[in-house]
């Protein structure tokens, strides 16, 4: 926002209150109500108020309060905002940046804890993606404001505590481009794809599976769509083996696309069906079961078992 004035942010409770996790704590004060301001009870008007000001060549950013509550601005996305550059030929662009807290893990209510990234995945003209890390989230937050795609940008709620050094300033030449992938933990056995929230779950598997004698690479895809299969590929080649994890349901699940898309590539070199883990084809539970619900530890090591077990 220093470095571009076109920048503006919209939502609910996103001013003085600073949003319900206090991302835009303080922006406020610093930019002022004409660039930081709040938006009435309607997802809708939000998404649509954000591509308004995209055609006049401002590049907002939308804060959806929680990801069940984006469904009222699904249209907007999905028909407008996705839509506009391939309905001109390219003459409009739209740069909107909607960050929505994602998943589980926090003790909420209904409507608080959805995975709903394969809905946009699915949709063309959006680009997609999942912070999992205090610094992807710091350097993918501000490459995603200055793409000029509508992108949809999920911060997994559990990791909002998370706290690590980030380097301010870094040059563009040493990040990772928005679309690509990242190898989190090398391994030679099983190729273990995930993002998000399921990142540190797969990476504390890995480390149990060490213990056992068995290596795990772990791969943050950080890019759900485009999908990075260059390096899930390469990996799986490598290993010979694959998981795949998040926390939606795995049926139509994101998984499913990638597990279809490796297998495709890489048949002859799978020693066994890539396996996915993920939530279970059922509405959110209450908090109090949603632990039996989220994919932990031991249901990673279970995938694990029965891939290396052909």
């Amino acid at each position: 926002m220093a470095d571009d004035p076109s920048v503006v942010i919209i939502g609910e409770d996103i001013g003085a209150l600073g949003g319900v996790f206090r991302i835009t704590d303080g922006l406020l004060d610093e930019f002022g109500e004409r660039r930081v301001f709040n938006s009435p009870l309607a997802e809708s008007a939000i998404v649509g108020t954000a591509i308004g000001l995209a055609l006049r060549g401002y590049r907002p950013v939308c804060e959806i309060q929680f990801d069940g509550f984006v469904y009222p601005a699904f249209d907007q996305i999905v028909s407008q905002l996705a839509k506009m550059r391939a309905r001109s030929g390219g003459r409009l662009t739209l740069p909107v940046t909607i960050r929505i807290p994602v998943g589980g893990g926090i003790g909420a209510v209904e409507h608080h804890s959805e995975s709903n990234e394969a809905y946009f995945c699915h949709t063309a003209g959006l680009r997609v993606v999942a912070c999992a890390s205090p610094a992807d989230a710091h350097t993918m937050i501000q490459q995603s404001i200055a793409c000029d795609d509508p992108v949809i940008f999920y911060e997994p709620k559990r990791r909002y505590w998370d706290t690590a050094d980030v380097i301010v300033g870094r040059p563009g030449a040493e990040e990772l481009g928005l679309d690509r992938a990242r190898v989190v933990r090398p391994g030679s056995d099983v190729t273990v794809m995930t993002y998000g929230p399921t990142v540190r779950t797969a990476l504390d598997a890995a480390a149990v599976a060490e213990q056992e004698g068995r290596s795990l690479e772990v791969i943050d895809l950080r890019s759900l769509s485009p999908i990075d299969l260059p390096m899930l590929t390469a990996s799986v080649a490598r290993t010979g083996r694959a998981v795949v994890l998040h926390e939606a349901p795995t049926f139509a699940g994101l998984g499913s696309e990638i597990a279809a898309a490796v297998t495709e590539r890489c048949f002859d070199l799978l020693e066994a069906p890539i396996a996915r883990v993920g939530g279970y084809n059922i509405p959110y539970p209450p908090a109090r079961a949603e632990e039996r619900y989220l994919p932990d530890i031991d249901r990673v090591l279970d995938a694990v078992d029965r891939v290396t077990a052909h």
